[in-house]
Parts: structure tokens; C-alpha cells; sequence
């Protein structure tokens, strides 16, 4: 699949690999101070990368979809307009890899008494089965032990209210994940042949926000455990709007569920600066983000497109500048710069990149990852990883750290680096997967935002000179990390708390 891809999708993006610049004659001459080179970080560029990429045309980039591949093009052909070199795979700026798609059949049904449920919409099918049930309905409160030593459940759907409230400070959206996937197992090892959850008021919103994936099923890299498709009792999840009738004696539920799945094909995108030490040009500072994001969806206030301006064309417009600040000036050590494709799918280019490098793994001596970095309050801001036991390498931040002291000078918010923070911030980004293999690792962030996977992230709402002194202090840093003479130590005993 993955050679007969790069045959039929060659033919959009070979134009780009075409005249590909040779390595610059300045690499020759002895690393000069940054502020030589800062300069190259206009926000002028940025601003007008990032309309470009988070505007309407690209519908949303949602990962495994010719809209991401198009976005992809499109940096592509930036990328090497700023002077970079190609170190993708084959002589161009690509490595492909594909997507695992599980999902249910249009033609799956569901239905309770004289409720027909339309899969995935009025009902959210928890995880992708192969099941047929036809058996009566029984409902039981919230279902504590009390309540289901009144009833026989054996033979029968369950339903049941969700309740509880989260503990041990992880968040709401984790302790309503746990719930649907043990309560409902449970509910089956006690002779359970289907299960119903109705949401209460907190879990609607979140209901309603899911919906668009549950009907787009689960991705994954082949061979995932998570896409295994196991033929067991199927779980559905209803709104709040269900308590009523829900509960009304007598009724069958009723499923016929089919899973279907597929392979898509999605794309990295890799330059690099090659640098000027005989030596240490053998090694590299990678800079990461991610062009995907949601895609075409249900519309909200009459908009369909999730254009993901913060998330993540901040990233994307952020990486071209210091692109061109390092062309500028190049380092000691190469600058590797890389473009996650399907991160909203679980971080999945990230996942295959570092796993499959197109440099030597042990070669990358820190990873700084760019995350949503346009919004919020201007002068404050976020490094994820800099505190235990997120920390891999106390000496790349407190490079990091330095370099804030020395340019934009941004209040740190430690909060959602720490284990306790229930969004779980750290676990959510491109520098995950090299940080699990060792490989010092830290994200530049300003955080969460109201606007967060909606159609309102939108390019007219990003604090466009915020992102340039973020990216000033990326590049500061990368700056620093690429041009001292020893790599970034890391940290004795690392591990992370899952």
C-alpha cells in the first residue's frame, strides 16, 4: 500500500521536489549569535503563512484526507522556498505512512421500543462490534449494587443513568471514559447482552462534542491493538433527552451492527539545515508540529469548517519562520524539521516518524514541539516537560528557560505540565513519542482556549504578535541547543506516570 500511495499521489507533490536547493556555501563559515538571524522571524510571514493555511480552502486538513495531503503540498512548496533540503524519504520533503480506519456500516441499526436510532448521532455506539441483539430492555437507575440486586439482567440490555464524580484529579472527560468502558463490562460479565448509557447534564456537552467521532470510527497505525475488532456486547451512549423514555417498561432493544474498515494514506513532511561543524552536523535539533486538524463537520452557528488556525497553523507558520532564520544563519548542528500528518487521530505521524526516522534516532538530541501558541493572555505562556515526571532533560529547559529570560520573557504557567492537571495537557502533542524513547523533549504552548476544536479557531482571532515571540523563543533555544558543544543531558531515571 504504501509504495503503490507514493505511485498515485506522486503526481501532486513531485513538482516539489524539483530544484530542491543545494546546501548553502554560509554553512562554511563559524556559527554567529542569533540576534543575527532573529531577525528572519517576521510576524508580517507569519501572519500571512498561517490565513493561507487555516483559511476555508484547505476545509480543515483533517488527517487521511486529500485535504490534508493538499495542505501538505502547499508547506511542501514553502518549505523549499525558504532554502531548506529535503529529508523525507526517497530525495523528497515525504515520508508517507498510512491510517487504519475502523468504523461502522452506514446500514448498522439500532433501536429501542418505537425509538429507531440513527448509529452515531442519536446514539453513540462506544466501540466498533459485530453484533446482532434482539432482547428485552431493562433500566436500573444509575446501577449501584443496590439497584441491580433487584433485577435480573441475565439475557437482557441494561441501561443506566451515569453518575459519579471523578477522583485522584483526573478530568471529567477521562472519568466519563472509564465509566463507558468498564461500568458496561461489568454490566457483561453479569450475563449483560447489551448496555445502555444515558447521559446526565455534564456528560451531555461532551456527548454532543464526541458525536462527530464516534461516527468517523477509530484510527490508527496498522496493526493497533485499539482496532481490533471484537465481536462482544455492543454499548450505546444516549443524550439527556433519552431519560424519559428510556425507562419505560416493556421495550426490546434491538442491533444490527457491522464493522467495516480501511487504509488512507497520510504524510510527514521533513527538511533539515544542515550544519556547519564537520562533527556535530551529524546530529540534530528537531522542531516539530502537526498540519492536521478536524476537518468539514456538523455546522455550529452555520460553520462546518474546523480550520484550525491555533491548532495547529500557529505551529505550521511558526516552523517556516525559523526555517528562514536558520537559512540565515545555520547552526553548529542540523536543524530537522518535521510536519506530523493525523495527530488529531492520536498522534499518528509523530508515532511513525520516530519509530521510523529518515535520520538515525540516536542522532536527534532534543525535540522542541510547537502546540496551539496564538491565544490567551499575551504575556503569559507554557513549556510542557519541564516538570517532574514530564521532565526528561532538566538541562534542555532550563535552556529553554533561558532563552525566554533572553527574548519574549513570558510568566510560565507550570499548571498543566504537572501530573495532577486533569486535561492531561502533556499527553496530547507530537513530542509524546520521542519523549517515551528517551530523546529530551519539550512543548512551546499557550494553552486551551474556549475556541479549542470548534469552528471559531479561526485565523482572525490569533494573537499574531504573541505567536512571533513564541517562535523567537523556539528558535532561541533550538539556536542554543544547536550550537553548544555538548547535547542536552538527559534525565537519570525518567518515567512517565502512564
Amino acid at each position: 500500500m504504501k509504495n503503490h500511495t507514493r505511485t498515485t499521489l506522486g503526481l501532486l507533490l513531485t513538482s516539489l521536489t524539483l530544484g530542491a536547493p543545494l546546501a548553502a556555501s554560509a554553512q562554511k563559515k563559524p556559527a554567529a549569535k542569533a540576534t543575527n538571524a532573529e531577525a528572519a522571524i517576521r510576524e508580517s510571514d507569519i501572519k500571512r503563512d498561517l490565513f493561507a493555511l487555516a483559511g476555508d480552502k484547505y476545509r480543515g486538513r483533517e488527517g487521511g484526507t486529500l485535504d490534508e495531503l493538499k495542505a501538505s503540498a502547499w508547506l511542501a512548496e514553502q518549505i523549499r522556498g525558504t532554502g531548506m533540503l529535503p529529508a523525507g524519504e526517497d530525495g523528497t520533503y515525504f515520508q508517507w505512512f498510512n491510517l487504519q480506519r475502523t468504523r461502522l456500516t452506514k446500514a448498522s441499526k439500532v433501536s429501542i421500543g418505537s425509538h429507531a436510532l440513527s448509529v452515531n448521532h442519536d446514539g453513540l455506539v462506544y466501540q466498533p462490534t459485530n453484533a446482532v441483539v434482539n432482547a428485552p430492555l431493562v433500566y436500573v437507575g444509575t446501577g449501584t449494587p443496590e439497584e441491580l440486586a433487584k433485577v435480573d439482567i441475565k439475557g437482557k440490555a441494561v441501561a443506566f443513568l451515569f453518575s459519579g464524580q471523578p477522583t485522584d484529579g483526573i478530568s471529567f472527560r477521562r472519568y466519563l471514559t472509564a465509566t463507558l468502558r468498564d461500568k458496561p463490562a461489568e454490566l457483561v460479565k453479569a450475563g449483560a447482552v447489551a448496555v445502555v448509557v444515558v447521559s446526565d447534564t455534564r456528560a451531555e456537552a461532551v456527548f454532543e462534542h464526541w458525536g462527530h467521532t464516534y461516527e468517523r470510527g477509530r484510527f490508527g497505525l496498522p496493526g493497533d491493538p485499539n482496532l481490533l475488532v471484537v465481536n462482544q456486547a455492543p454499548t450505546v451512549w444516549l443524550p439527556t433527552s433519552a431519560a424519559g423514555w428510556v425507562q419505560q417498561a416493556g421495550q426490546q432493544f434491538v442491533a444490527d451492527l457491522r464493522v467495516e474498515t480501511f487504509a488512507y494514506p497520510s504524510v510527514n513532511i521533513v527538511a533539515k539545515m544542515p550544519g556547519t561543524d564537520a562533527e556535530l552536523k551529524k546530529q540534530y535539533v528537531l522542531f516539530s508540529t502537526h498540519q492536521d486538524h478536524d476537518g468539514v463537520r456538523a455546522p455550529v452557528a452555520g460553520d462546518s469548517i474546523y480550520n484550525g488556525a491555533d491548532d495547529n497553523a500557529t505551529g505550521c507558520a511558526a516552523l517556516l519562520a525559523i526555517m528562514r532564520a536558520f537559512k540565515q544563519q545555520p547552526s553548529r548542528r542540523s536543524a530537522l524539521f518535521v510536519y506530523h500528518g493525523a495527530e488529531e487521530r492520536g498522534l499518528l505521524g509523530s508515532r511513525y516518524y520516530s519509530a521510523h526516522p529518515t535520520v538515525p534516532q540516536s542522532s536527534i538530541v532534543a525535540v522542541l514541539n510547537a502546540e496551539m501558541m496564538g491565544r490567551n493572555v499575551a504575556d503569559s505562556a507554557a513549556l510542557l516537560g519541564s516538570t517532574a515526571p514530564h521532565l526528561n532533560s532538566s538541562d534542555l529547559v532550563k535552556t529553554a528557560l533561558a532563552a525566554n529570560q533572553a527574548g519574549p520573557k513570558f510568566k510560565l504557567d507550570t499548571e498543566w505540565d504537572k501530573a495532577t492537571h486533569p486535561e492531561g495537557w502533556y499527553f496530547r502533542s507530537d513530542h509524546l513519542p520521542y519523549a517515551r524513547l528517551g530523546i529530551p523533549a519539550v512543548m512551546y504552548t499557550s494553552l486551551l482556549h474556549p475556541d479549542y476544536h470548534t469552528p471559531r479557531d479561526e485565523p482572525s482571532r490569533i494573537d499574531y504578535s504573541k505567536l512571533t515571540r513564541m517562535t523567537q523563543w523556539m528558535y532561541l533555544t533550538g539556536w542554543a541547543v544547536a550550537n553548544r558543544t555538548a547535547a542536552p543531558a538527559r534525565e537519570p531515571g525518567f518515567k512517565l506516570e502512564r
